[in-house]
């Protein structure tokens, strides 16, 4: 889990990097930017709230060799170990991205590199490399009075809104290739920011595992659990399965299939499944794993415990509770009616 709320900005580098291809060139500055009072807050957040605002989905620098051959690991270790030489380092960072910025739909803009203290990660405070990019410029309205008139200018700038590209190297496990949070944007050039210039892969620790292992599991609910039995068992399937990894610490396949899977004959087709889809889902060999808590409630946003019925009533399930749903629900069919039902028991109304 991280904190940014604390972080401190001890130094700003800001340097401009053109598309190599298109002939623009880069621009690197002399020294360090000043930040005022008035500007640190808003450039503060203008970085980190994207940050703040995803998925803890971690990356570490890799190299198909050795990561002593990896340009920006190396970087990395010079500035965390110097970091009052960290505007040096830093117009090598920005001189990387240039050499890296030569694909016809990368677009220019400007490089900033920030030195950070008193990050907060996994409840320990590191210092961190920020790396972050500005592309799109947008169009906004400036107004200057001349004599009994207001005049409009239109003018371009950065929307501090939205981030384009951005990347924190926390300053923890240098030895395996550090922990690297990363944002972008704009998706039309992915491969240019995290392969060619960060040159990372994904971090596969618990709240990997976690996640990916409960995207299979809702995939399987809606291929699966759904056309096999209705609705109501996928929406069980998936409380059942929020349920386990709510209460335990670890995760054990056997004891979770035993678990959350109340139909025997649904188990051979969970292992095919698995087998069959293993790697898209990145499950292969996943069997037994420490459960992230993070992961597990960033899943439960996504997940879709509701019955949507063609009659314009919705039943909704509660993932805190999830046996309600199997004890209290009951479905059925109406001869008379020729329709299907749903009985819901209860003791008397909530007033909410």
């Amino acid at each position: 889990m991280i904190n940014l709320y604390n972080a401190q900005i001890e130094s700003l580098s800001i340097h401009r990097v053109g598309n190599k291809s298109r002939g623009e060139n880069i621009f690197l500055s002399a020294s360090t930017f000043h930040l005022n009072d008035e500007i640190k807050p808003l450039i503060k957040e203008y970085f980190l709230k994207p940050f703040r605002e995803k998925e803890e989905s971690y990356y570490r620098f890799q190299h198909e060799s050795d990561l002593e051959f990896h340009e920006f690991y190396n970087l990395s270790n010079s500035i965390f170990d110097d970091p009052l030489n960290t505007h040096e380092y830093s117009k090598r960072i920005a001189t990387v991205l240039y050499e890296q910025s030569s694909h016809p739909h990368i677009k220019s803009g400007e490089v900033y590199v920030v030195y950070f203290e008193n990050m907060q990660i996994d409840n320990e405070k590191v210092s961190a490399i920020g790396i972050f990019k500005s592309e799109l410029k947008h169009d906004f309205l400036q107004f200057e009075q001349k004599a009994s008139n207001l005049e409009m200018i239109v003018q371009q700038g950065v929307n501090l809104n939205k981030l384009d590209k951005g990347a924190i190297i926390f300053n923890m496990n240098r030895a395996e290739g550090y922990k690297i949070l990363s944002v972008d944007s704009n998706r039309y050039d992915a491969k240019y920011w995290l392969e060619n210039f960060l040159g990372v892969d994904v971090l596969a620790d618990e709240n990997y595992f976690t996640k990916n292992y409960l995207n299979f599991a809702k995939n399987f609910a809606k291929d699966v659990v759904l056309p096999a039995e209705d609705k109501k068992q996928e929406v069980l399937f998936m409380n059942r399965s929020m349920d386990y990894f709510a209460k335990n610490d670890d995760f054990e396949e056997s004891n979770y299939i035993n678990s959350v899977i109340d139909n025997p004959a649904l188990i051979p087709e969970f292992q095919n499944y698995k087998t069959e889809k293993a790697p898209k889902y990145k499950v292969e060999d996943l069997t037994n794993f420490p459960i992230a808590n993070k992961a597990v409630t960033d899943a439960r946003k996504k997940i879709k415990n509701v019955i949507t019925l063609d009659t314009n009533i919705q039943i909704k399930m509660d993932f805190v509770n999830a046996e309600s749903a199997d004890k209290f629900v009951e479905k059925g069919w109406d001869e008379e009616k020729q329709m299907y039902y749903y009985l819901v028991y209860f003791n008397k109304e909530e007033k909410k």
